[in-house]
């Protein structure tokens, strides 16, 4: 059994969309950030950079196994099942490089959109258009990719996996999928596929309120030491 510490985010989804998809059995251990489940020391255990997702696999040889960073959680669960990663070199590092171009680029950059076009608490012109125009920039990588090919890769596997949750929220990035017609073709392939309607069933996004902004911006590591102290172990 696979535990998932999971938050229905965009990086949170990838994990249950990879897991229906393959069939490994799973259960749903859900972190509340919005509430600083994040910081209690027991995650910290799982996550030490107390985001999500993590994983602990119960049946991982040698014994359990806690990761977490979700690439590496995916790439895992493709060895792991032998599934949505080819083993052939050239195959391999074709996915590899889409799923670090994730991790690396589009999730960060759609993240800081976010930030500065939602949740900022001012309104700073520099970095909602800084932000908003390097995401429609990765955009136009991916519409270029996903020309001529059905997913990222060729195949469907784990960077179509990767980069599908951080669509979903083109708008609060300023994209319009209109603008990118091979990207919302598979946009919408992505979506019908069956495993990631049962993904999506586990939760949706909830947007943060006041209180939850202490628990998600400007944390520093004496503040995420002083909150694991508030919560020590038995």
């Amino acid at each position: 059994m696979i535990d998932v510490h999971f938050y229905p985010s965009p990086n949170g989804l990838k994990i249950p969309m990879m897991l229906e998809e393959c069939g490994l059995p799973y259960r749903i251990v859900e972190v509340n950030i919005l509430r600083g489940a994040q910081f209690e020391p027991e995650f910290l255990r799982i996550s030490p950079n107390n985001r999500i997702p993590a994983i602990v696999d119960h049946d991982a040889p040698g014994g359990p196994l806690s990761i977490f960073e979700s690439g590496a959680i995916l790439q895992y669960l493709a060895e792991k099942s032998g599934q949505l990663l080819p083993r052939d070199v050239h195959g391999r590092y074709e996915v590899l490089q889409w799923l670090y171009w994730q991790v690396a680029g589009l999730g960060p950059m759609a993240g800081q959109a976010h930030h500065f076009r939602a949740f900022a608490p001012e309104k700073i012109p520099y970095g909602i258009k800084r932000y908003t125009d390097e995401v429609n920039r990765l955009y136009g990588v991916l519409q270029r990719q996903l020309a001529g090919r059905e997913y990222i890769a060729g195949d469907y596997s784990i960077a179509d996996i990767a980069c599908w949750p951080w669509i979903v929220p083109h708008e609060r990035q300023g994209q319009s999928l209109d603008d990118f017609p091979d990207v919302k073709r598979w946009f919408e392939a992505v979506r019908a596929r069956p495993a990631t309607q049962r993904a999506y069933a586990k939760g949706h996004e909830r947007m943060a309120d006041a209180e939850a902004y202490q628990f998600l911006y400007g944390q520093t590591a004496k503040s995420v030491d002083d909150r694991s102290r508030e919560h020590p172990q038995p």
